[in-house]
């Protein structure tokens, strides 16, 4: 035990500098495409409450979609990470190409979803009729960019692979630059750019419609397909990436690979899905308890959410930290890169709660001027604290683990933390309370079903991590040839 830590300080000292070079970009970007759906809510919040609870509630459909496929195609990241690690160079554009198709694929099944099962779900979860309404108009229109979306997921994953993570910084900055005056002009019309330019504002301009929630769906379609566009304009002209030259003769779809990336990222895009539809199905349980309190509850997962984005980060760096070392055959150091990154991710979420703790009050006041809807998320936030080390931990040894190309696991892991733990155990708490010792505890339940569900997936990932690290045999051929 005391050589393994004396090997962690040291490995420390020359680990930390480049897993928070490749962390920071990532964060950013993850930031600039949080930032997006800030901006849908706190912009749709100030046409009404009707149109806030629509965005809210279908967003709660689209992003658990949107983070299976990048889930899926997240898969790409440690086969590429070992592929260069490994000086494997040559094998990275047809394993590219191959999520590309499938990227393709899993954005146009999407988009068929959206269109044809958000009215029957609507109506089984008994969403206001109104709210039901505005949000169907709204993923009615975001379901043209999930293809889009998806193709920009393939292209990142690679280029996250190569250790070259700025470009998705940039490229979902210009995402984000696109959805505000998107957004302004769609949801408010006339009547906003008025209030911006006055009279010099031409009289078409004056009489655009405003288009609330809908509006707010084409904004997020725009921002989709601009990501997309810019993200392959980039690779193909970027020199970054060496002698991988990714847009040469396209590769027609090869189902070897194609396989073998699904058998790796499938796992990951459903662990994710779990994790996500948690959230999702709780906002979906709620939606009956009225506006006030879907408002609040989506206030605070938003803002909380924002400083996820850190650990979130880091675990992506993780992952190809670990692959890349992997890659080259150093076994005994990938598992020294791996705890090291879980130290770090245990001082993230030390500070994450102390940022809590110190901003939650004025923040909330910018999503909303509603002193119910203030309140009841201010409520939610302090639960939310309690859960940080271990949301930290979990999403950080997953990270780890994906690295090591184990992802099978952390799917049965979550599925059984998030799935039985999170959300049946706050289901029962919302609903029914604890049997005689307290009343039903309403959205406050659910939130407590949060914190049980992360703790348990922390505890058997770590322990899953520990057996996995220091059992793995590793050959290099292993890389070459995946």
């Amino acid at each position: 035990m005391a050589s393994f830590l004396t090997d962690l300080l040291s490995v420390s000292r020359t680990e930390t500098r480049p897993l928070i070079r490749l962390t920071l970009p990532i964060c950013g970007a993850q930031l600039a495409q949080a930032g997006m759906s800030v901006v849908d809510i706190m912009m749709t919040g100030r046409v009404s409450a009707t149109d806030l609870a629509a965005v809210s509630v279908g967003s709660s459909l689209w992003l658990p979609l949107m983070l299976f496929m990048t889930g899926t195609l997240m898969g790409l990241t440690p086969i590429v990470a070992h592929l260069l690690g490994a000086g494997a160079t040559e094998r990275i554009r047809p394993n590219v190409h191959q999520a590309l198709w499938v990227a393709l694929a899993l954005g146009v099944v999407a988009a068929l979803l959206l269109w044809v099962l958000v009215a029957p779900i609507f109506r089984l979860m008994e969403v206001p009729a109104e709210v039901a309404t505005r949000s169907a108009a709204y993923l009615s229109t975001v379901a043209f960019g999930m293809p889009g979306v998806a193709l920009f997921q393939a292209l990142r994953a690679f280029s996250d692979g190569m250790n070259h993570t700025r470009p998705a910084l940039w490229i979902s900055l210009v995402g984000l630059g696109v959805n505000i005056p998107s957004n302004f002009v769609l949801i408010y019309g006339g009547a906003g750019l008025s209030g911006v330019f006055g009279d010099s504002l031409p009289t078409w301009a004056q009489s655009l419609p405003a288009l609330g929630a809908f509006g707010c769906g084409i904004a997020t379609a725009l921002s989709m397909w601009s990501m997309c566009l810019a993200m392959a304009l980039y690779t193909r002209r970027s020199r970054a990436y060496g002698d991988v030259i990714l847009w040469r003769s396209p590769t027609p779809p090869r189902w070897r690979i194609i396989g073998e990336l699904l058998y790796v990222g499938v796992p990951i895009g459903v662990a994710i899905f779990v994790e996500v539809t948690l959230f999702t199905l709780i906002s979906l349980f709620i939606a009956s308890l009225g506006e006030v309190t879907v408002a609040a509850h989506q206030v605070a997962l938003n803002y909380t959410s924002i400083l996820f984005m850190l650990p979130l980060a880091l675990s992506m760096a993780l992952t190809v930290r670990v692959g890349n070392t992997l890659g080259q055959g150093h076994t005994a150091r990938a598992r020294l890169v791996a705890w090291n990154g879980i130290l770090l991710s245990l001082v993230i979420a030390l500070f994450n709660s102390a940022l809590l703790w110190l901003t939650a009050e004025p923040v909330i006041g910018l999503y909303t001027h509603n002193a119910d809807v203030q309140r009841l998320a201010l409520s939610l936030v302090l639960l939310a604290m309690l859960y940080q080390v271990s949301d930290s931990l979990q999403v950080n040894l997953a990270g780890a683990l994906r690295g090591y190309k184990d992802t099978r696991i952390i799917m049965i892991i979550t599925m059984f933390a998030y799935w039985l733990v999170g959300l049946g155990g706050g289901h029962w708490l919302g609903t029914q309370g604890l049997a005689g010792l307290s009343a039903p505890m309403g959205v406050h339940g659910y939130w407590i079903g949060l914190i049980g569900g992360l703790t348990v997936a922390a505890v058997l990932l770590s322990e899953r991590l520990r057996r996995r690290a220091k059992g793995v045999a590793y050959d290099t051929r292993d890389a070459s040839q995946s």
